[in-house]
């Protein structure tokens, strides 16, 4: 991600809090189906990626969201 200006290095994954989505415009999901909990009132999107594991390398990750993310805007 420093590739495109993005410093992650002190970033780690979050688990779902109720003020992290209220405080939320979109919730993205990638996948979690009926096991992601729903808040009213919230406009979710489901962006479906391939399984990480199986992409030759973090930049293809990194791709594949992007390319996700433009063809939803």
């Amino acid at each position: 991600m420093a590739e495109v200006g993005i410093d992650i290095r002190t970033e780690f994954p979050k688990p779902w809090i109720d003020e992290i989505i209220r405080a939320a415009d979109v919730v993205i999901t990638m996948g979690c189906g009926d096991a992601c909990p729903v808040y009213p009132g919230k406009r979710y999107e489901d962006w479906v990626l391939d399984d990480p594991a199986g992409l030759v390398s973090k930049r293809s990750v990194r791709s594949a969201t992007r390319f996700v993310a433009a063809s939803r805007s």
